[in-house]
């Protein structure tokens, strides 16, 4: 009995004649170049007898001899059509030239009838085999032995059923000198390879039965491909050569299903033999000496439904009618993807740019949403694009918290020696502690992923200073300060209780000599991340990379002119502030000064203070500290001219400092950072704009956007594949 898995269904009318005809209509179209269709296709070793059986299958007179042995893949179609024909023509391989494609495609031979096809067939082949460049004795200029061209032959007329089988070389083990070459054995082993390896392909195993199949390479090859055996069918040809009873045992043990099972199980048919060489003999008495074979022993026990070539073709049709039910909602659904890759590709490419307006508007385009992006992010409206979910591209962001911890730096480490303490616990009221999130170690990762951009950016390392921050120890001293002293001393002129101008400024440039590198640092952060936006947005305006490289190439020096002239604004900034003699109206610096000498005299007169009540219930309410005049008057005598002078010196320095740091950081950001890289006239921000592209000139247009060969001919190549899914997807409706 055999078992239910290799029943073959019920004989009827096909699964689905109307999806069949769509998948042939798609056939038509070569959309079988994009997406794999359901089909079947026959492999075997050379001599296995596929020619023979395709030819028994499809009603198509193959010639036999060793020069017309299969050299090529060929795809038989059966088309119902109300007109009879069949129409020969051939498939250029996907990797030929143009040339080679215009010239095959070129092919076309149109024919009425089998007879007709019958009579020329020979003469067509050979005619094929000159456009295929195959060498045979009648084409010895050929340069091919076997070729990925596919020979495409259409049987139509009205009572032809919908099949599409595929003929595909034979594989052979050994070489023939002057023949066949290992790179031939190796070229027919891929191309066998590029036919079965779909899972939309019913593997037709064509096996001879006279030779033991465990020999025969086809049936390993399938295995690998289909390794449960759901879409192989075997097919035992030439059983009128199996003589010994052993060979048949073993022949119908695999009809069986009793060796080597196969889920679509196996099929035993005769081909037309060596002795079947008359024309004239048509395909009834071909299918007469099978029948005549098959009623003798053993094979009149095999399952009638598993012997004959009848039986064999309405399995074939049942099989490619249920595939193609299977794979046809699979199809629409790689095909809209497919048609969704294709256009995303193609966009990505961009119009066509063979013009010099071509060229200028597409730029000119990219230009413009560049500038878009630009003016969301010095807006912060960061919702304009999802690039800015990245936080390091939340452009004012970044730098906001950069010029932040510019000023915890400058408070922080920014003088040179350290400022004596006053004792007043309310006397930098207005100098808040850093934020919070203003960590050391925020800073690191700052600064560590800004030395990689520097790293990816050589051409920035001549503006760009990464240097460690100045030394953060304090030369703290116990009294007023050495240094100002050593100051005072080497400025003092002929002064009575005063001290020369000169001192104040002397003592300034020491005291902010740190200010430059500072500075440096912070304007290197700075640009640094500015130029980070710009490459970063550039990939958002601009996909593709040989532009993108374009535009750079071509901005790149202009962009660090624009940076040098932010990083020598701020350091004119330094020195104006250092080189010019201390003077300002703020009123801080007067307020700060006032509270100073208070708090020094506050400082001599607290010791000699008493407390005394101002009331009989001496209330701790009513308590207060008094002190003497006669102490008041003594307070200052104790002091020398020098010392005066110095604390005065002291005083004055100190809030003048204050104000002159507070100043100075907020002019670097308004004018060396706002102004010059930022917001103003010549900002780097503002260089790749549209008024830009529309002063190149022709030949630095054509050179970052004009469009390579390869470009046009790849916008060709998938402007057809879009072309082509799309009409698929109407088919397939």
């Amino acid at each position: 009995m055999v078992p239910e898995i290799f029943k073959a269904p019920a004989t009827g009318i096909l699964t689905s004649p109307d999806r069949l005809r769509k998948i042939d209509q798609l056939r038509e179209k070569n959309i079988d170049v994009i997406l794999p269709l359901p089909t079947l296709v026959a492999v075997g070793d050379q001599s296995s007898g596929k020619s023979s059986l395709l030819e028994s299958v499809t009603d198509i007179p193959f010639p036999r001899g060793q020069e017309l042995c299969t050299r090529y893949a060929t795809q038989i179609t059966h088309r119902r059509d109300p007109e009879v024909q069949i129409i020969i023509t051939i498939i250029p391989a996907p990797q030929s030239t143009d040339n080679e494609k215009v010239s095959l495609r070129s092919y076309r031979k149109e024919l009425s009838s089998t007879d007709e096809l019958r009579t020329k067939f020979v003469a067509i082949l050979d005619e094929v085999n000159v456009y295929m460049k195959i060498k045979t004795a009648k084409n010895p200029k050929g340069t091919k032995t076997f070729s990925r061209d596919i020979l495409k032959i259409e049987k139509c007329g009205p009572t032809e059923d919908y099949l599409t089988v595929i003929d595909v070389p034979g594989i052979f083990r050994l070489t023939s000198k002057g023949q066949t070459t290992e790179s031939d054995r190796n070229l027919v082993r891929d191309m066998v390879i590029g036919f079965i390896k779909d899972k939309r392909t019913i593997i037709l195993a064509v096996l001879p039965a006279n030779v033991d199949v465990m020999t025969q390479e086809i049936l390993a090859l399938a295995e690998e491909y289909d390794p449960e055996g759901e879409r192989t069918l075997g097919v035992l040809t030439k059983p009128d050569l199996v003589i010994e009873r052993s060979a048949k045992e073993a022949v119908c043990n695999l009809v069986n299903g009793r060796k080597k099972p196969l889920n679509l199980g196996y099929y035993l048919v005769k081909n037309r033999g060596g002795d079947d060489v008359d024309d004239a003999e048509d395909s009834s008495g071909l299918r007469k000496k099978e029948r005549d074979l098959f009623q003798q022993a053993p094979w009149c026990n095999l399952p009638q439904e598993r012997v004959g070539v009848a039986a064999l073709r309405e399995r074939l049709q049942d099989l490619l009618g249920e595939i193609t039910d299977k794979a046809y909602p699979e199809l629409r659904s790689e095909a809209r993807k497919k048609l969704t890759e294709a256009r995303d590709q193609r966009d990505a490419l961009g119009p066509s740019r063979q013009t010099d307006r071509e060229q200028q508007q597409y730029l000119g385009q990219i230009a413009a949403k560049f500038q878009t992006i630009v003016r969301a992010a010095l807006a912060t409206d960061y919702s304009a694009d999802p690039a800015f979910d990245q936080s390091q591209l939340r452009l004012i962001t970044e730098l906001v918290e950069i010029t932040e911890w510019f000023n915890v730096t400058m408070r922080n480490i920014g003088h040179r020696y350290a400022f004596q303490h006053s004792g007043d616990s309310t006397a930098d009221v207005d100098e808040p502690e850093p934020e919070e999130h203003l960590s050391k170690e925020s800073g690191n990762t700052k600064d560590t992923w800004l030395r990689n951009v520097l790293t990816q950016n050589p051409e920035l390392h001549d503006v760009i200073n990464l240097a460690k921050e100045p030394n953060t120890s304090f030369s703290v001293q116990s009294d007023n300060g050495k240094w100002i002293d050593v100051v005072y001393r080497r400025c003092r002129g002929v002064e009575l209780g005063t001290f020369s101008p000169t001192v104040l400024a002397s003592a300034f440039r020491d005291q902010t000599t740190k200010w430059d590198l500072i500075t440096e640092r912070h304007m290197s952060r700075i640009i640094l991340t500015i130029h980070n936006f710009i490459e970063e947005m550039l990939k958002v305006a601009c996909p593709n990379a040989k532009i993108r490289e374009g535009v750079k190439s071509m901005i790149i020096d202009d962009l660090v002119a624009g940076y040098k002239r932010g990083m020598n604004f701020a350091k004119y900034l330094v020195q104006v502030e250092r080189e010019k003699k201390p003077y300002t109206v703020n009123h801080y610096f007067n307020s700060n000064l006032q509270a100073a000498r208070g708090q020094r005299m506050f400082n001599i007169l607290a010791p000699k203070s008493f407390e005394q009540s101002q009331t009989p219930q001496n209330s701790p309410d009513t308590v207060t500290k008094v002190v003497r005049l006669a102490d008041v008057k003594t307070a200052t005598t104790d002091k020398s001219n020098e010392k005066h002078a110095q604390e005065d010196i002291h005083d004055i320095l100190k809030s003048y400092y204050k104000v002159a740091r507070k100043r100075f950081v907020d002019s670097v950001w308004c004018h060396a950072i706002d102004h010059h890289l930022l917001s103003g006239p010549n900002s780097p921000l503002t260089l790749f704009s549209e008024q830009w592209v529309l002063g190149l000139d022709e030949d630095s247009l054509a050179a970052i956007a004009g469009e390579s060969r390869s470009s046009r001919d790849k916008r060709i190549e998938l402007s057809k594949k879009i072309s082509d899914l799309e009409e698929a997807l109407r088919i397939l409706k």
